[in-house]
């Protein structure tokens, strides 16, 4: 067993000052969860309305799932586009794919308005591809992109293996490109040559914890008079009246116009209403844990930054379980010359997300797997004697529709949401920022598959 050992975490000033609640206050606007939701919420909310704001986490900020994630940074949903499209249509779907991909400019203003130096990088990143299945799934999300006038995603597939699927592949000429096996297998960095596929699309890599603590910095900075944080502040019970909000921050109360929550779920605090009812009965039931496991080990700096993905050949389609590895410069011990290679992959459903915790160790069956998966499938001479400097896990959030939930409750008005990850979190959550405070400014938007319906 080993610790968690986040990489993200490793780079925060753990020395920076914070300040808890010590009285009773009124504002605004409280939001819940200091991670990248609420930073980015905080950071548009403050931007674009006039409103008084506290900011609430019950660790430190970016000390959460904020900082035991992947550190990558991709638009694409955990459900395949097509199935998102019969459910919503693709008007609407289309609109909202649109909408995270531009998040990618919204992410540029916070970086470029906080002054951050911190590493960002931004490339075509990659998926590996199996089985027919798998290429015949993406192949019809490239299709519906296509006619919704998205950009294009580039699929490639091996030249040698066209003629046992020339009949499945009918369909979708001129959607795909035909390639060598070996420039597939170079693009994916793997000698597995049951790759038979590739896709690829815009991707990054981000230490989100840092950057979440940087931007903090500067909205303490630039709104003395608006912003307030409060950190390892609890907030044990939300009650919503007709005219305002109570928050119970164990020894103090905290009295609001509005709450906007962007946590992982609901499982530390009650939320009810004022007649006693209970909103975690909707919500709670729509939010679900799972515990992520990641490694990484140092290597010399002599390649770029990428981020890899690579679905299982056993799940048959695009929305499958799949591993991932990520590479990206990183300072460690005072030496910036490192990159740093992260795998990710083994992950699962705790009985109850009330039990789980980030001081739980880090279990020698995950390493397990994560070596076992290299072996298969990265370059050989990629896995020379590594040795896992860092080992982690974090909760991410889950929808039971895997779409993010962005806006405010259709009945209980002053409660707003920016939250449910979905394993894909820093562009959702810098978009649903920008949303809420346009939303809180009346703007007229348009309908998206994020809007909170009964």
């Amino acid at each position: 067993m080993r610790l968690n050992n986040s990489p993200w975490v490793y780079q925060l000033d753990t020395s920076r000052i914070i300040q808890k609640i010590t009285n009773d206050t009124r504002t605004d606007v409280v939001i819940v969860g200091g991670g990248i939701a609420g930073i980015s919420t905080a950071f548009f909310m403050l931007a674009y309305t006039t409103k008084k704001i506290i900011l609430c986490d019950r660790f430190r900020v970016g000390h959460d799932a904020t900082g035991h994630n992947a550190g990558q940074i991709v638009s694409y949903f955990e459900r395949p586009f097509a199935d998102l499209v019969r459910e919503f249509g693709l008007p609407k779907t289309a609109y909202s794919q649109h909408a995270i991909e531009s998040a990618w400019v919204l992410l540029e203003e916070m970086y470029t308005e906080a002054g951050l130096t911190i590493p960002l990088s931004r490339f075509d990143g990659h998926a590996g591809i199996q089985t027919k299945e798998q290429l015949i799934s993406f192949l019809a999300d490239v299709r519906l992109r296509k006619e919704a006038g998205l950009p294009p995603e580039v699929v490639r597939v091996a030249l040698e293996l066209t003629d046992i699927m020339e009949s499945d592949l009918a369909p979708y000429i001129g959607l795909y490109k035909l390639v060598p096996h070996r420039e597939i297998l170079t693009l994916l960095e793997t000698h597995n040559e049951s790759f038979i596929a590739s896709l690829s699309y815009q991707k990054g890599v981000l230490n989100s914890a840092l950057f979440v603590q940087n931007v903090m910095l500067y909205l303490q900075s630039k709104y003395k008079d608006r912003f307030t944080l409060y950190e390892n502040t609890m907030i044990q019970k939300i009650v919503v009246h007709d005219e305002k909000v109570l928050l119970d921050a164990t020894e103090h109360t905290i009295t609001s116009q509005n709450v906007i929550l962007c946590t992982n779920g609901f499982e530390h605090f009650s939320f009810v209403t004022y007649a006693g009812l209970d909103l975690n009965a909707r919500f709670h039931n729509s939010i679900y844990g799972r515990v992520g496991y990641m490694s990484a080990y140092l290597d010399h700096l002599r390649k770029p930054p990428t981020a890899i993905s690579y679905l299982n050949r056993d799940m048959p389609t695009a929305d499958s379980s799949y591993y991932y590895l990520t590479r990206r410069p990183f300072e460690y011990e005072g030496n910036p010359q490192h990159n740093l290679i992260c795998i990710g992959g083994p992950d699962y459903v705790p009985d109850d997300t009330k039990k789980y915790s980030n001081s739980d160790q880090y279990p020698d069956e995950a390493i397990q797997d994560i070596d076992t998966f290299l072996k298969r499938t990265v370059d050989e001479g990629e896995v020379i004697a590594h040795e896992y400097i860092f080992t982690w896990h974090g909760l991410m959030g889950y929808t039971k529709n895997f779409v993010r939930m962005i806006g405010f409750d259709p009945v209980y008005t002053r409660v707003g949401y920016n939250l449910g990850c979905n394993g894909i979190g820093i562009l959702p959550s810098i978009y649903g920022g920008k949303r809420i405070a346009q939303l809180f400014n009346r703007e007229k938007v348009e309908p998206t598959i994020f809007d909170i319906t009964l």
